[in-house]
């Protein structure tokens, strides 16, 4: 691309798109734009080429996991639920059981990456740090302080749980719950620039890891049955384990299911491998784009990835960006 795109409707423009009212035939549709980089990117791609392509009314709704799930459940919208990591929310296993949520794919097929990091400078000058072993018998180099996920993300409710478990302030370790998303990047990145100690929770794929060389703390063997309960606020018996490779899903409601085929068909065809989203956010913050433009560059530069998700009805309502 010549030049950074303002807004995705400069992008459908520039792509040669115009809206017709012919192809309205999917109707409306909910979909979740959770509040961190890599699902408003699925979501934004999603959007685009459900209406564009089947001729849908999409509607984002700005949301996180765990009310996403909550309205989901009483509600019935969104009607799509855009990269969910039932590992560290696992109200979904309780709802998809129940019938209230089918999964459709594998959004990140590569899986998700939960981890508890230090930065690659601390790790290299304190060796003995790589292992939680090691940052517990030595929280002074980890500065003393935890980072956690902000209250509503889906990992805090794990974090807190192996907070508990490994007894870090009985370590010395406190715990700084973050506001935001971007207080936590944020951390990060200052940390690093400045070369201080940092420890805390981060995920990948994200531009932040990509940035920033972080080294995952060996937090011990993966215990499946742990993490479980982990990931419950209602966990009698934290306990110790490492964070296993997370599935990320995109789900649908069974109504959803039922009145739209078509655009579930799609949806199953819509996934990411770890090292395209890498791309993708890591484009998205070196200009600073908002995840409309970086599905816009999505959609200009990766042709060859997302054109055999289509339909042949909508490739051919698509064939000014195909071709």
């Amino acid at each position: 691309m010549n030049r950074l795109f303002a807004l995705f409707g400069t992008a459908i423009a520039a792509l040669g798109f115009t809206v017709n009212a012919a192809y309205a035939d999917c109707g409306k549709v909910t979909i979740s734009e959770m509040n961190w980089a890599s699902a408003g990117i699925v979501t934004a791609v999603s959007k685009f080429l459900m209406e564009q392509g089947y001729g849908c009314q999409v509607a984002k709704v700005p949301t996180s996991t765990v009310p996403a799930l909550a309205s989901t459940a009483e509600t019935g919208e969104p009607e799509i639920l855009t990269e969910m990591w039932p590992g560290v929310a696992t109200k979904y296993k309780d709802l998809e059981a129940e019938g209230k949520v089918i999964t459709v794919t594998h959004v990140l097929p590569d899986g998700g990456l939960d981890e508890w990091l230090i930065p690659d400078y601390l790790a290299q000058a304190h060796p003995e740090l790589k292992t939680i072993d090691g940052v517990l018998a030595h929280p002074e180099l980890v500065g003393g302080v935890f980072n956690n996920c902000p209250v509503g993300w889906g990992c805090r409710v794990s974090n807190d749980n192996l907070i508990k478990a490994f007894e870090l302030e009985k370590h010395g370790i406190k715990i700084f719950n973050h506001g935001s998303g971007e207080t936590l990047a944020a951390s990060i990145a200052s940390a690093y620039t400045n070369k201080q100690p940092w420890f805390g929770y981060y995920w990948a794929p994200t531009a932040v890891l990509a940035k920033y060389h972080m080294v995952a703390i060996d937090m011990g063997p993966i215990k499946p049955d742990v993490a479980a309960c982990n990931a419950r606020t209602d966990c009698a018996t934290p306990g110790q384990t490492g964070w296993p490779p997370a599935t990320v899903l995109t789900a649908v409601t069974p109504v959803f299911a039922k009145r739209d085929p078509e655009i579930v068909e799609l949806l199953k065809h819509v996934q990411f491998k770890n090292d395209v989203m890498g791309e993708l956010l890591a484009w998205q913050e070196d200009n600073k784009a908002t995840s409309d433009e970086a599905a816009a560059h999505f959609l200009t530069k990766y042709k060859d990835v997302w054109k055999d998700w289509l339909s042949d009805d909508a490739k051919k309502k698509l064939a000014a960006v195909l071709n």
